[in-house]
């Protein structure tokens, strides 16, 4: 007798390979709430209770962890010992398995879930079950996914039975599944612990990531790269693999990555109403304003010419006034927490320009940035601006104004996501000019300040941030020479004394805020 065991929580296009399974003659084991499923559909079954000889036990959680289920998976069909066992404990051959899991994922996806309530959606037997057939692959076909049961259809209805190199793929596909499925628990346990004792779970012996592909990228950073984009399922609800794309091709590698950079600078300035144009994951603009249209001007006014074919990011709704500007624009990506809807059909005229809505109440930072390297893994925490500005130390005999304070420290927020070594120079709303990505800090300097200088602003109240130590007086040279009045820098250089002595020459203010935000 050929038998199968059908046991899942999804019961999409379930009937369709249990019918062929029927018709074919193999007998049907199932449990629960699958088997009265199948039964509604005329699917006749027997039950997991009559294939072990007991009943379901301690509310359901143990069920077909059992010798007559595991023997009849994993025994080898060319060995005659593992026949004989068989044979002689009455345990009959399992030739098909069709089981996916608990929906533990889905479950923790609920903020309001608590730790009793995902506990209980840990599948014990489920992935047993998979684990057992997908090791015997040889001779054990073995199904988690709805999407695969056509393929077996097909193979059942013209062969018989199904290919080795299918239920190759299938096992393969199993121990992925199974991985992913145990990542997301030590994940949010893990988490769980480190809520509990406030430790950081980097401190792990074992590090577990999981990821679902979202689909296959067209390339990646270039053309010859082969590219593909994996979502978190445990990633916080601002992640741009989670933005719903209302217009325009998928997003490529590259948008991905400048998205990403964008939202991080979004999440700098969640009180203020903030506009952001990014390109090559720097900024090239990034203002605040008392309207969103206003936020965008200034955005824009920053960098004209950098934005063309960048990324740009806003945390209020898009309106059908800053649509029709946009409108007119060169831009790959456009993101908001949402559309009016006239603003949609006027941006939707563009059929390639991407429009992404994505939801931006709850801006927390807790995920940890991975990054990889060859042969592993780096894992950091997220560089939050955690100092107040009430601690920064004011290295300098000059103090700075009210509104050089409040210009420094929206320039501080815009640094520490420029690549470094870094310098932007702003005013107390919008950035004037960013050096970044140079191998010194008077080379930042003079690409910042040149383009402030070039773009045309009334520099005034123009101030200037530095990612990390200013470590030459070159720097307060350079910045004395174009109308630099305030600074703002960790400090911490051996020739400090040198740099306040050169910014007190000067009469330029300076702030040392005794943290770095060094950004490769």
């Amino acid at each position: 007798m050929t038998r199968a065991l059908i046991s899942v929580s999804d019961k999409t296009n379930l009937i369709a390979i249990a019918q062929v399974l029927q018709e074919m003659g193999i007998e049907i084991i199932s449990t629960g709430g699958t088997q009265a499923y199948l039964s509604k559909n005329g699917i006749t079954t027997i039950s997991i209770e009559e294939v072990t000889g007991f009943p379901e036990l301690l509310d359901g959680r143990v069920k077909t962890l059992h010798p007559k289920v595991h023997g009849g998976l994993l025994a080898l069909r060319d060995n005659r010992n593992h026949m004989q066992a068989l044979e002689e404990h009455q345990i009959e051959k399992i030739d098909y398995i069709i089981v996916n899991l608990y929906p533990f994922k889905e479950t923790i996806q609920d903020p309001n879930v608590n730790l009793f309530e995902a506990i209980e959606k840990i599948d014990i037997g489920g992935p047993s079950m998979l684990r057992s057939a997908a090791k015997n692959y040889e001779s054990v076909t073995v199904i988690s996914d709805p999407e695969d049961y056509e393929q077996v259809i097909s193979e059942l209805k013209e062969h018989g039975a199904t290919c080795l190199s299918t239920r190759k793929l299938l096992a393969q596909k199993v121990f992925a599944h199974t991985a992913s499925y145990d990542a997301a628990i030590a994940s949010y346990l893990s988490k769980q612990l480190s809520e509990e004792q406030t430790k950081d779970s980097i401190d792990s012996d074992t590090l577990t990531l999981t990821g679902e592909r979202l689909h296959e990228l067209r390339y990646g950073e270039n053309s010859h790269q082969t590219a593909t984009v994996y979502a978190n399922p445990q990633a916080p609800s601002y992640s741009i693999t989670k933005a719903e794309k209302l217009n325009g091709k998928n997003l490529s590698f590259n948008n991905y990555r400048d998205a990403d950079a964008a939202i991080k600078i979004l999440r700098e300035f969640s009180d203020q109403i903030c506009a952001v144009a990014v390109k090559h994951l720097n900024p090239c603009g990034v203002a605040i304003g008392n309207t969103i249209e206003e936020s965008f001007t200034r955005c824009y006014e920053s960098d004209p010419v950098s934005i063309f074919g960048g990324i740009v990011a806003f945390n209020q709704p898009i309106t059908e006034k800053l649509a029709n500007r946009l409108h007119q624009m060169f831009l790959d990506v456009i993101i908001a927490p949402d559309f009016e809807e006239e603003a949609l059909e006027i941006l939707k005229q563009k059929p390639n320009v991407r429009l992404l809505r994505l939801k931006m109440d709850d801006l927390t930072m807790e995920e940890k940035e991975v990054i990889s390297v060859s042969g592993g893994i780096l894992v950091q925490d997220q560089d939050l601006i955690e100092e107040e500005p009430s601690e920064w130390v004011l290295m300098t005999e000059k103090d700075v104004t009210s509104i050089q304070r409040e210009a420094l420290q929206f320039a501080w927020k815009v640094a520490k996501h420029v690549k470094s070594n870094a310098i932007v120079v702003t005013n107390e709303y919008q950035t004037f000019g960013i050096g970044a990505g140079q191998t010194n800090r008077v080379g930042a300097a003079k690409i910042a300040i040149e383009q402030a200088e070039q773009s045309g602003f009334d520099l005034t109240n123009m101030v200037l941030a530095s990612d990390a130590f200013i470590p030459m007086i070159d720097t307060i040279e350079y910045a004395h020479q174009h109308q630099v009045k305030a600074i703002i820098q960790p400090g911490g250089s051996i020739n400090d004394q040198e740099v306040i002595d050169k910014a007190n020459e000067y009469n330029i203010s300076m702030l040392a805020t005794n943290v770095r935000h060094f950004r490769h």
